[in-house]
Order: structure tokens, then C-alpha cells, then sequence
């Protein structure tokens, strides 16, 4: 090779490191995650992140989280969904109804994925139809009344004997407490309902329930009493109550039993709804979808402080029992 040649050849390679950053640049995606009480260090949350990365979104790389929490105030939900929106974002995942309400109510242009609405997201207005549901928004729900009569029935199931139950409720929990009530219709246990204030003064509810004489606690399910499941779970503990919570993470946190969806996994569903609409798939054209699978969880650890027995059959339907 020749001088001329050789040189020429060298600024050709050096000349190439601008174009190749030029072809490596990354397009940074901005996600908007409109929540009305869950923290961003939710398990939930965590799982949604973790199924982001498996996708090969990280966070500061190739997108970026705009996070808004009501913090229970349901009211700041329509304030804090505009300035979503002013972010101009690439999508928005709001977590609960009143979260995609608000949103819902601030832009037909940004995609909207939701996920934890636990009524029917058609008669809620969110879209017009479950398969195509049309418009800039779609997602994941569940019947959560359903769940709530089978979970008490199933929680009667595993312990015969009890007459008596305290129903912790709050002033989002309403429509729960009617449907335990309508479900105990055919049962027949004395009900003790307990409303819990925000923040909660778990003491005082517990002080309630041993003057009533409960034998059992049965937990409804709001962003407020999750926040105090591991409080819940451990006062119960101490007081000697058998306690039936909706999710997992009660049972996680010592509570008897959990009867409900996998939070966690429709969050990791929510990630992949992203996906697809990042890489341009219309939200009009997902449908959205519902868990077909519910999780039957015993805390088995539980089960020997408090000196249970619980019937074999019910075990052999458990999907997890923790030892």
C-alpha cells in the first residue's frame, strides 16, 4: 500500500465514529404512570418496571417515567392528569378507575393503558367495546365484587365454626361491604362492620372488634387498607384473628388468606401493552383483557400460630401455600 493510499484510508476510519454515534443515537420514550394511591415502590410497580426491562426499556437509557401519585386524594387526580399530559408523552398507564377517568377526561390523543380498574371498563365508559375497544384507550381489569362474594364464601369454607366476623371497610370499600352483605344472605354470620379512617387507627379498630367479640376478620380492598396490610396482618396476629385479605401480598405480610387476581402479573401484562404501542400498534385496536386465573394463597405459618385445622380440601385448591 502506498502513502497516499494508507493516509487516505486512515481519515476514512477516522472520519466514521460521528456517523456511527449519529446511527446509535436512541430514541428516549417518555411514559406517564397517573396512580391514585399505590407508591412507586409498590410491589406492583416493581413488577411493571422488571417486565419494562425484560422488554428492553431501562429507565434513563431508552425511556423515561413521569410519575404522579394522588396520595388518596382522589380530587388531585384531574390536576395531576394535565400535567401528564402537558409532558407530551408517548403513553400513559393509570392505575385504578379513578386514575383513567381523570385521564380519560384530558386527552383523546395520548394512548392510555389501565390496569387495576376492577369494574367492567364498558359500563365504567372507558371504551366502547372489550375486543376493539376503540379510541386512545385500552387495558386490564377485573370483577372485583365478584371476587369479594367468593372470597368470603371461601373464607366460611375454611372456617366452619365461625359465627361471628369484623369487615374492615373504608369509605372507598362501599360497594364491597353490600356485596359481603348480600353474599352472608345465604350464610348467615353476624357481620361487624368497621370503618377505617385515613390514616387508620388500627388500635382503636382492633379494640372494636375484641369488644364485639369477633372470631375472624375479613379485610376489604382499598389503596388505603393495602397501604396498612403489613400493620393488619401483624395485629391480627396478635390478637388471634384468622384474617381473608384479596391479595397475595397480605398473605406475604402474615395475613391467613388471600383469594384474588395477580396484581403483579397484570402489571407485567400493562408493560407489554407498552411495548406494542411503542412500536406502533393502535391501543384502539388491543383488546383489553381480564385474568381467567384467580390465586387461592394459605399462610400456613399462620395457620400453626393461630392453632387452626384447615380442611384438606381447600388446601389441595390452594395455588400457593407458604410454609
Amino acid at each position: 500500500m502506498n502513502r497516499r493510499a494508507f493516509v487516505t484510508g486512515l481519515g476514512a476510519v477516522l472520519a466514521a465514529p460521528p456517523a456511527v454515534e449519529a446511527q446509535q443515537e436512541v430514541k428516549v420514550y417518555r411514559i406517564g404512570y397517573l396512580s391514585s394511591a399505590n407508591p412507586r415502590s409498590s410491589a406492583f410497580f416493581q413488577a411493571f418496571e422488571q417486565r419494562l426491562r425484560e422488554l428492553g426499556y431501562i429507565e434513563g437509557r431508552n425511556f423515561a417515567i413521569e410519575f404522579r401519585n394522588a396520595e388518596g386524594q382522589l380530587d388531585r387526580l384531574p390536576g395531576l392528569a394535565a400535567e401528564l399530559v402537558r409532558l407530551n408523552l408517548n403513553v400513559i398507564v393509570t392505575a385504578t378507575d379513578h386514575a383513567t377517568r381523570a385521564a380519560k377526561e384530558v386527552t383523546t390523543r395520548i394512548p392510555i393503558i389501565f390496569v387495576g380498574v376492577n369494574f367492567d371498563p364498558v359500563a365504567l365508559k372507558f371504551v366502547t367495546n372489550l375486543a376493539r375497544p376503540g379510541a386512545n384507550v385500552t387495558g386490564l381489569f377485573f370483577l372485583h365484587l365478584d371476587l369479594t362474594a367468593k372470597r368470603f364464601e371461601l373464607f366460611k369454607e375454611m372456617l366452619p365454626s365461625v359465627k361471628r366476623v369484623a369487615v374492615f371497610s373504608d369509605l372507598f370499600t362501599v360497594d364491597q361491604l353490600r356485596r359481603v352483605e348480600e353474599a352472608n344472605g345465604s350464610i348467615g354470620l353476624k357481620l361487624q362492620p368497621i370503618e377505617l379512617r385515613n390514616p387508620p387507627d388500627l388500635e382503636d379498630a382492633f379494640r372494636v372488634i375484641r369488644r364485639s367479640h369477633a372470631e375472624a376478620l375479613f379485610v376489604l380492598e382499598s389503596a388505603l387498607i393495602f397501604r396498612a396490610r403489613r400493620d393488619i396482618a401483624q395485629l391480627a396476629l396478635k390478637h388471634r384473628l384468622p384474617t381473608s385479605f384479596a391479595f397475595r401480598e397480605y398473605a406475604d405480610a402474615g395475613g391467613l388468606v388471600a383469594y384474588g387476581v395477580n396484581f403483579a402479573n397484570m402489571f407485567r401484562r400493562a408493560a407489554e401493552y407498552i411495548d406494542r404501542i411503542l412500536k406502533g400498534t393502535n391501543p384502539g385496536d388491543l383488546p383489553v383483557e381480564q385474568p381467567t386465573r384467580f390465586e387461592l394463597v394459605v399462610n400456613m405459618k399462620t395457620v400453626k400460630t393461630l392453632g387452626l385445622t384447615i380442611p384438606p380440601s381447600l388446601l389441595l385448591r390452594a395455588d400457593q401455600v407458604i410454609e
